[in-house]
């Protein structure tokens, strides 16, 4: 074994000769399986969760009506958002008395299937659970931001997609000393992750900063409401489950980060990347991150989806095929987006939706291909447009989107 590895090798055995995990025995000590990473995030932070009333604070009028406009944001004109105003106080009430009686209960999810571009599974909660999401968000996601890592991408202000890929671009400038020296990457994601989320495991990393107990109550509520089998499974489009999502891969991030000691890593929700100027230091990497997943946090890497590669023959991620001198757009993201097209143009077409629809997605794309190397797409693509619906585009709309191109 290689002697940068000796030490760390070392703590990973012990840890999974006491996690006791047994992929075939469901009644396995969740508090085991943890035991070997709990000193990681007690090492990284100091923060603790104080003497403040959680519980309190989370049921507060104040708290539900900051919520509430929360939940409300861009949906104003929605239906069951305009029903719910119609007795704002009372509904908020109800919410707060359900609550402080431990008688709130969710309504069952609204399920659909979005095709962009894979087969995914929505789940949408109940307007009035939105705004228990929102509610209990905003106590407790000031305990985890504080400790999540830098380089943690999704779903938290001041990150996004973009600034992930710019972060690509600045660790690989910096490995490649300015690209004269070879860079690979570890590109990987988890297998199934959102279906794959143990409950169980997940509340006990939460009571490591959240010691209320009513808190933990309401959150075993919310991810009762759903699952993919006994105890596994957080519904994709709920609030709740992004800021879940991060908390718990935060383990695998600390591991990375602080046992591993990457310096070089960048994760997006389950998809992240490693850039290492050893080929050999990352095969290393991802047998043990792979170790770690399985026996802690009951995942694995998806195998088709974890290479390492050198970064000179492009790396997919989030959308973009990233070189060391230039970017472009993934081709899963074109064929995604001309699809797209072509069914808001049928839909014009029937009259079910309006041009500003359309003119809406095509602004937000041209936004998008800015930051890629992607010029003559864009080209083509609103002047297709721009032909197609020549009559209903204004001069303002005109002269926007040709400054976009040119």
């Amino acid at each position: 074994m290689k002697s940068y590895d000796v030490g760390r090798a070392s703590w990973l055995h012990t840890f999974n000769n006491n996690s006791n995990f047994n992929a075939n025995n469901r009644n396995i000590d969740s508090h085991n399986r943890l035991r070997g990473i709990t000193h990681i995030t007690a090492e990284t932070s100091s923060l603790k969760t104080n003497h403040r009333d959680l519980w309190n604070e989370l049921c507060s009028i104040n708290n539900l009506e900051l919520a509430y406009r929360k939940a409300r944001k861009h949906k104003t004109k929605k239906p069951y958002v305009l029903e719910f105003e119609r007795n704002l106080k009372g509904n908020l009430l109800l919410l707060r008395t359900e609550l402080l009686l431990h008688s709130y209960i969710p309504k069952p999810l609204e399920t659909f299937i979005l095709r962009d571009p894979k087969t995914r599974r929505i789940s949408k909660s109940d307007f009035r659970d939105k705004i228990i999401h929102h509610a209990l968000c905003t106590i407790i996601e000031p305990f985890f931001e504080k400790v999540f890592i830098y380089d943690s991408y999704a779903n938290r202000k001041g990150k996004g997609a973009l600034k992930a890929i710019k972060r690509f671009e600045y660790f690989l400038h910096r490995l490649s000393r300015n690209n004269t020296a070879p860079v690979f990457a570890l590109k990987s994601d988890i297998c199934h992750y959102f279906d794959e989320t143990d409950h169980a495991i997940l509340l006990l990393i939460i009571k490591k900063r959240i010691k209320d107990q009513k808190v933990a109550w309401l959150i075993k509520r919310i991810l009762s409401n759903y699952s993919t089998r006994e105890g596994k499974g957080m519904p994709l489009g709920n609030l709740t489950s992004q800021f879940f999502a991060n908390v718990y891969l935060n383990e695998m991030d600390q591991f990375v980060k602080h046992i591993l000691r990457a310096q070089h890593y960048i994760r997006y929700v389950d998809d992240f990347v490693l850039l290492h100027t050893s080929k050999e230091k990352l095969i290393a990497w991802k047998q043990t991150i792979s170790m770690l997943l399985h026996g802690q946090l009951l995942l694995s890497l998806h195998p088709e989806k974890t290479k390492i590669m050198p970064v000179h023959h492009g790396v997919n991620f989030l959308g973009m095929k990233i070189f060391p001198h230039h970017k472009i757009l993934a081709r899963r993201n074109i064929r995604s987006y001309k699809k797209k097209t072509h069914v808001l143009c049928e839909q014009y077409d029937k009259g079910m939706v309006s041009y500003d629809v359309i003119y809406d997605s095509l602004e937000g794309w041209v936004a998008y291909t800015k930051h890629a190397d992607a010029h003559k797409m864009r080209e083509r693509l609103v002047r297709s447009i721009g032909e197609k619906f020549f009559s209903e585009l204004s001069t303002k709309e005109f002269n926007r989107l040709h400054k976009a191109i040119s």
